[in-house]
């Protein structure tokens, strides 16, 4: 398979950019993948570079967007942190890969079991991380349930799960609130800004299509 052009890329919908990312990762899921020449797609893409979308995931290592959404060189923009958050340096990459580069789809991808989202439970604090974890903590608060304090730790799996999947909405609200240019890119239907958690177990990715 042949890296993407300018004419290829210009091709793509954001809906369409939705849709290769799903039929991606079904092809993960079912051990499909395309045929790729890696090295030839590096010199396909020596002079420049036409991705169809951003993706904002975890840096946990079984959550490589390339690979679970069998996806070559060229063919998105990878951001990842712990905790799959925004700060000011993420909106202005995102802004770039939209606006200058040309994708036209934004991905929030959490995840299940999430450690960084297990540590925001459980207010662990060590060296710089627990700032990073702050930037979660807001995600623990705004699950309600379970009320119970004693539930409401790394201990208890579909609370971390909660948790995580609330932690990709609030960031996609973070984008739209603190970036002008995607939010108005968005409105003009140039790109969609959507979330989706992968499942660990399965391989599988859920879209959460507003």
């Amino acid at each position: 398979m042949k890296a993407h052009t300018k004419v290829t890329q210009a091709a793509i919908t954001p809906q369409l950019a939705l849709q290769l990312l799903k039929d991606g990762n079904e092809r993960f899921v079912n051990s499909n993948q395309v045929g790729r020449d890696l090295l030839d797609q590096v010199k396909d893409t020596q002079s420049g570079q036409y991705p169809f979308a951003t993706i904002l995931s975890c840096i946990d290592s079984r959550v490589s967007s390339e690979l679970i959404f069998d996806q070559g060189i060229g063919d998105i923009f990878s951001a990842r942190v712990a905790g799959n958050f925004v700060n000011e340096d993420i909106l202005g990459s995102m802004e770039f890969a939209c606006k200058l580069a040309g994708t036209k789809l934004v991905l929030v991808l959490g995840h299940t079991s999430c450690g960084a989202v297990k540590g925001a439970c459980d207010d662990a604090k060590m060296g710089n991380l627990t700032a990073l974890l702050s930037k979660i903590k807001p995600a623990v608060n705004a699950v309600a349930e379970p009320a119970d304090q004693a539930l409401r730790n790394s201990k208890n799996i579909d609370f971390v799960n909660e948790v995580a999947v609330k932690n990709v909405h609030m960031t996609i609200e973070a984008i739209r609130a603190q970036s002008e240019v995607l939010k108005q890119m968005e409105d003009d239907k140039e790109i969609l800004i959507l979330g989706g958690m992968y499942h660990i177990d399965s391989g599988k990715v859920t879209f959460f299509e507003e």
